[in-house]
């Protein structure tokens, strides 16, 4: 599991921003005016700098501050913060900031009408993604991985041994590639190739899946190609068309729009799992995931069941009890 080791930003912030105040002279009284909004004391640069002092980031990372805009919590107001190298490492963090600039926090805010996860789920999309399991599965686990990634590939062994042995008709996994390109220089050409894979055949993805993370020892950015050709033919797909679905690069759009939700998720680390919209992150393993799973299962059961009840008609019959 890689992580930026600045990342984690939390708990609650105090900050003093100083207001200047002119005297007016005075003057006859006017007709009544509309009073101009009161502006704000938030300082983005000295939040910038405070932000850095805090959790020790280091100069080579840019702290970009959006403007404050409205939140859902009276008084409040939200502020984004992104953390990035300038590259494809990129951390965005949420912050409220009250409205006169003086005080701010970091926080989830839950909206007990809707799911504690309903802000993630929104955000999570199939968009032609692999998917092993039933369309209707009661519960759906979206996995964000990296092909180059040791712990991605110890997840990946644990969930294709026992999703569909334990959970044959109730549960979907959707794979996300999100290749850390940093780090690993041949995670995001796999990741294109196994995206060619699936568009030449859709099932013959997870064959490919399962294939690479097992020889991740033996690959390198030089062989990828040659030992991906070699591992399609053995599978009578078509190499020729799968060479030129490499070379053209013809699925690239698709990994990168799958980094990208990774990115607007704030996934910061591989692999990270969703169940049914509950992040777990890191290397899980299959007794927890089972829990998690056995819960969201019941949990399921018990809303349709009271979902049936509330929409239950009795009718009177005669006689009847």
């Amino acid at each position: 599991m890689r992580k930026f080791y600045w990342l984690c930003l939390l708990g609650a912030m105090c900050m003093a921003a100083s207001a200047q105040t002119k005297k007016a002279a005075p003057a006859k009284p006017l007709t009544p005016v509309a009073a101009s909004p009161a502006k704000t004391a938030f300082d983005k640069a000295h939040f910038s700098e405070y932000l850095r002092h805090l959790f020790l980031i280091p100069e080579q990372f840019q702290i970009l501050v959006d403007d404050p805009t409205p939140s859902d919590m009276p008084s409040m107001l939200d502020v984004n913060v992104k953390v990035t190298d300038g590259g494809a490492n990129t951390q965005q963090v949420s912050f409220y900031v009250s409205k006169d600039g003086t005080k701010a926090m970091q926080g989830k805010v839950f909206d007990l009408r809707d799911s504690p996860f309903a802000a993630d789920t929104k955000l999570l999309k199939i968009d032609g993604s692999p998917v092993a399991g039933p369309a209707n599965a009661a519960v759906s686990i979206f996995v964000y991985s990296d092909f180059q990634c040791q712990y991605c590939k110890e997840e990946a062994k644990t969930l294709r041994a026992n999703l569909e042995k334990s959970y044959p008709t109730q549960v979907k996994l959707i794979f996300k590639d999100f290749p850390l390109e940093k780090i690993h220089p041949w995670a995001k050409p796999a990741a294109i190739i196994g995206r060619c894979v699936q568009k030449q055949d859709p099932a013959a993805f997870w064959g490919f899946h399962d294939w690479i993370f097992e020889q991740q020892p033996q690959i390198t950015a030089e062989n990828l190609k040659t030992k991906s050709l070699e591992y399609a033919g053995g599978k009578k797909l078509d190499t020729l068309l799968l060479g030129q679905c490499i070379d053209g690069k013809m699925t690239e759009k698709d990994v990168e729009a799958s980094a990208e939700q990774a990115r607007a998720l704030q996934v910061n680390s591989t692999p990270t799992l969703f169940v049914n919209g509950r992040r777990l992150v890191g290397n899980v393993a299959w007794d927890q995931l089972k829990s998690v799973i056995d819960h969201e299962i019941e949990y399921a059961k018990k809303a349709k069941q009271k979902e049936e009840a509330c929409c239950e008609v009795k009718l009177p019959i005669p006689g009847g009890r």
